[in-house]
């Protein structure tokens, strides 16, 4: 009840002004520690072919994949105009703007055809979207047969073991405003996160970490 009532409140993107300071928090160190973390893990499943980032924010993810693996077609996806503009610019500042490609939309309606993508990914923005079964089977859609969907997330039960391994690598200040971000953000919880699977077009999905960071796990079937 109280992550529902959350997110009445929350906006599914994040508008210009909120976005300027967004993208001025995003450069810190614990922000691109964990862009760097998840794009080790993102190319440890793909290093080439067509890759999604839904919810892309700034853009960081998407430098650092291409950073991991150049040979990566990227492209991310972000609800806010502000923040579209803000990932184009950064783009276009780390000399990516002719490389990869930022596009204005949701995740319940992607501007893109069937089975466009060998992988989806998504950062931070699951517990932000109004409808996330449609957007989970969007995800599907745009996907080709055998691909892959990694939806990361925190969640309000991450493991005690994982939370203290992070607050010995950053310190007790940074985990305590992380633990304070957990009660105003409509954060999901372990069960709640593998149980929307159930109602898509996925067969099954799996919860696994990266460090604090959920992982959910979807892949598409080869035989459509």
């Amino acid at each position: 009840m109280q992550r529902k009532l959350q997110k009445l409140f929350h906006f599914e993107g994040i508008p210009w002004p909120a976005s300027v300071l967004y993208n001025a928090l995003s450069t810190t160190c614990i922000f691109q520690h964990y862009y760097g973390l998840l794009a080790a893990d993102i190319t440890r499943n793909c290093t080439e072919g067509a890759v999604l980032d839904i919810g892309t924010g700034p853009g960081w993810l998407l430098l650092k994949l291409h950073n991991c693996a150049p040979g990566l077609r990227l492209t991310g996806l972000d609800v806010s105009p502000s923040m579209v503009a803000h990932a184009r610019r950064n783009m276009a500042q780390a000399g990516l703007a002719g490389t990869v490609t930022i596009t204005q939309g949701s995740a319940d309606n992607p501007p893109f055809g069937d089975s466009t993508f060998d992988l989806v990914v998504s950062t931070g923005s699951i517990h932000h979207w109004k409808h996330p079964i449609e957007g989970l089977n969007e995800i599907h859609r745009v996907l080709r047969p055998g691909g892959a969907a990694l939806i990361y997330d925190l969640v309000r039960d991450t493991p005690t073991h994982l939370l203290k391994e992070t607050t010995r690598e950053f310190g007790t200040l940074r985990m305590v405003l992380m633990w304070i971000h957990g009660f105003e953000e409509p954060f999901y919880r372990m069960k709640e996160l593998e149980e929307l699977v159930w109602e898509t077009a996925f067969e099954e999905g799996q919860l696994r970490f990266v460090r604090v960071m959920g992982c959910l796990v979807m892949r598409k079937s080869d035989f459509l």
